[in-house]
């Protein structure tokens, strides 16, 4: 159509692409856990709809939208129940859904024990989206040593069983409530993220686990089209190395963080602490939870809340080891509220509040393969296998990576100190292990499904398996006496 010039054969084909244009689905994410509650003026306790995860529900069942709401972060289930209290999450009398649900899950039974909670009230939730616990960006819940791959096989052989259960008990619901019931199965997706790279690990996703779509986050950090990073995170983002990219203990929620080194709101926590003056001040206050020295909530990251558990470290005169120690966990949060949304008021030349301007971002891992800055169609393009954007650092397959993280993850673990060690302790750690152990068997044997990749390329994959497997098998976890 583009060599066509001008003509009615161009316009033809322009009217054709037109039809083929249809609407994106504007999907809301509510982080499940993120349900502070509220309080008037007045410091009266408002009621539980008030609170923050339910007030965003009720704001996106209201609106006019016709997509997805994802629940991700956490098992809450006052929220879900809450969701019961809108007409557009149940099924119309041809079995389609004005809103859909999306659940961000970390495995298997996560997804049919969340599945059936929702239908136990009459609610279907339409994705299972699988994230790698440790190969993301964000807030990174590990899961007990299972890897994605075995996740995933786990995924494939149980997704009809899983639908049809759930179908059972939705329409029982349904039945029970009075309201249409679905005649036949609705759409259920299976969809992953986390890690992906290159066009062949896509592809492979879609061939060998038959997921319904994959998903790329990080990368696109680099994509200033796309995406909302200021023009000084971006240039650091673009040059980074592997060691700038991290798992981090700055979340106030108590989930390790994915976080990046170079980022203006890490440099300044380090300079408040230099200051004296460690926590930030604490205005949108959405992360508040802690009640250890005041009724209404406070949050971990803020000045008041370290200056106060400062004192009470100081206070019980602990070793110059242990006191570092403890110090160090205090200090190491970060404002994420604040820092979280200033690069898109940067980017967009607004003023932030309070002059809170540094700026906090928490790309996946992954990121530290991809250097420059790039266009939406080269991004596209990668994605496809048309170019390549990988730089020259030695990259493994998606599966090694996320293994590699486990096992860094265990190591540290395995580093604190033995009085941390109980009998549950133990069992976890030993079961992590065998976890991790029976994946790289697994993906010993899918390597023969691998047939998009090079036999150089699998060979090498083999050798890490294996080298990773015997670190494994080396690591002691400390005897537990009672």
């Amino acid at each position: 159509m583009l060599a066509l010039g001008y003509g009615e054969e161009k316009n033809s084909l322009q009217e054709k692409l037109r039809t083929k244009i249809k609407a994106g689905s504007i999907d809301v994410n509510i982080m499940s856990k993120l349900d502070k509650p509220n309080f008037t003026k007045d410091n009266a306790l408002l009621p539980p709809e008030y609170s923050d995860a339910q007030a965003a529900l009720r704001g996106y069942a209201k609106s006019r939208l016709h997509s997805s709401i994802v629940f991700s972060a956490g098992f809450n289930p006052r929220l879900y129940a809450y969701a019961e209290q809108f007409d557009d999450f149940f099924p119309d009398k041809n079995g389609k859904l004005v809103k859909k649900i999306i659940l961000k899950v970390s495995d298997y039974r996560s997804a049919i024990v969340q599945g059936k909670i929702f239908a136990k009230k009459g609610l279907w939730v339409s994705e299972f989206r699988v994230e790698s616990g440790l190969n993301c960006g964000g807030h990174a819940f590990a899961t007990d040593g299972l890897l994605l791959g075995p996740i995933l096989e786990e995924f494939k052989t149980n997704k009809q069983i899983l639908a049809d259960e759930l179908l059972g008990i939705c329409n029982a619901a349904l039945l029970a409530k009075g309201k249409e019931i679905f005649n036949s199965t609705p759409e259920l997706k299976l969809t992953v993220q986390g890690g992906i790279g290159t066009f062949n690990e896509d592809q492979f996703l879609f061939e060998h686990y038959e997921v319904d779509g994959t998903g790329w986050g990080s990368p696109f950090l680099l994509v200033p089209e796309v995406t909302n990073v200021d023009e000084a995170t971006l240039k650091e983002l673009s040059v980074a190395t592997k060691d700038d990219f991290y798992l981090s203990d700055a979340s106030p929620l108590g989930i390790p963080f994915n976080n990046f080194r170079k980022s203006s709101s890490e440099i300044q926590r380090l300079i408040r602490i230099d200051k004296g003056r460690p926590g930030s001040p604490c205005y949108k206050k959405f992360l508040s939870s802690d009640t250890e020295f005041s009724e209404t909530p406070i949050c971990t990251a803020s000045r008041e809340y370290q200056s106060l558990k400062i004192k009470q470290i100081k206070e019980k005169h602990l070793s110059e080891a242990e006191y570092k120690e403890a110090f160090d966990k205090v200090i190491g949060k970060d404002c994420l509220c604040e820092g979280l949304g200033a690069a898109v008021l940067l980017k967009n030349h607004l003023h932030p509040a309070h002059n809170l301007n540094a700026v906090a971002i928490c790309p996946g891992p992954n990121l530290a393969y991809f250097s420059g800055i790039f266009t939406l169609k080269q991004m596209a393009d990668h994605i496809y296998g048309r170019i390549n954007l990988l730089n020259s650092v030695k990259r493994s397959n998606m599966f090694i990576n996320e293994l590699v993280l486990y096992i860094n993850y265990l190591m540290k673990e395995l580093g604190k100190e033995t009085a941390a060690f109980n009998a549950n302790k133990t069992r976890q750690i030993e079961s992590f292990k065998l976890n991790l152990l029976k994946g790289i068997e697994y993906y010993g044997d899918l390597i023969k499904e691998m047939k998009r990749e090079s036999s150089s390329y699998l060979s090498e994959m083999k050798k890490e398996l294996d080298h990773y497997a015997t670190m494994i098998q080396g690591m002691q976890v400390p005897a537990f006496v009672q």
